[in-house]
């Protein structure tokens, strides 16, 4: 008995202390949240009061109102949402294509074409970004540009200078094709005796198998376009164009830092990827748990 009362309490005590460190680490990562829930309601006088007022005496939201009125926020936010929302729908269907092709198809390279793909998302992107400039800058045909590439601006200042380059990213195609391998083929061989095309096969059959994996896809690559904020600020010289994640600066100037508008905007623009995770969210650990099952 005693033996079994001793096992009983250090279970007891082994599952108290695992809980009691979740919830330390819990709450500090919460606080950062919190803190801009705070700065966004705050007085200006509050916001950097000594000691720290973690329960505000005051409340307000006129950070709110001059976090729209300061700058055009609406239309920030709805060239934000229309980048990343194309931006989804562009890898979904590429990723899908490109990672149906790599799992499903035999053709010749198809193994050496992957691993260069896998080398691909081990570069940086800043390392590309010059050229990538460049190419859109020199496209020929665009933009003003003559047959050579010359004369214009090509996608540059464009809404498709940031949806093209990123319209079939590597990792979209790669987490497809993880995807697909856990599918069997048998299903595959049939159509084609039924006289299936090939597009007809991944659009009818495979395709909507896929729900998890495009929903998981769908909030990463939301999320990557929606925080987007170096390459827009160097394609996009026009203000009507700016993104959500530029227009947060201009709450920055003259080396000083207009905190409540700027934890107000911060707040409204995480919202768009709350929503889609909150709606997605059942796909989105099965996806996960899939998509690396088979190599």
């Amino acid at each position: 008995m005693d033996s079994i009362g001793h096992s009983a309490l250090k279970q007891t005590l082994t599952k108290s202390l695992f809980y009691l460190s979740c919830t330390v680490i819990a709450i500090v990562m919460f606080l950062p949240f919190y803190w801009s829930v705070l700065t966004s309601i705050k007085p200006d006088d509050e916001i950097f009061a000594m000691p720290i007022k973690w329960i505000p005496k005051h409340i307000t939201f006129e950070h709110y109102r001059k976090a729209f009125s300061t700058v055009p926020f609406a239309l920030y936010f709805w060239n934000s949402f229309f980048l990343a929302a194309m931006g989804v729908l562009a890898n979904l269907f590429f990723g899908s294509l490109g990672g149906y092709a790599f799992a499903k198809l035999n053709f010749k390279l198809n193994k050496p074409i992957f691993r260069v793909l896998l080398a691909a998302m081990m570069i940086p992107g800043i390392v590309t970004m010059i050229p990538s400039v460049y190419v859109l800058r020199h496209l020929p045909l665009l933009g003003g540009n003559d047959i050579l590439g010359h004369g214009g601006m090509g996608l540059m200042n464009s809404f498709w200078g940031i949806i093209l380059p990123g319209a079939s990213g590597t990792f979209a195609v790669f987490f497809m094709r993880q995807f697909f391998l856990t599918l069997p083929s048998d299903m595959m061989e049939m159509a084609r005796i039924e006289g299936c095309g090939e597009f007809k096969i991944f659009w009818r059959i495979y395709l909507p198998l896929t729900k998890p994996a495009l929903a998981t896809l769908s909030i990463f690559t939301f999320q990557a376009g929606w925080n987007s904020f170096l390459w827009p600020m160097i394609v996009l010289n026009d203000p009507n164009k700016a993104t959500i994640q530029m227009g947060l600066q201009a709450f920055s100037y003259n080396f000083q830092t207009d905190f409540g508008p700027m934890m107000a905007g911060a707040l409204v623009a995480i919202l768009p990827i709350l929503v889609l995770f909150l709606a997605l969210q059942r796909y989105f650990v099965q996806g996960i748990a899939f998509s690396g099952t088979k190599g």
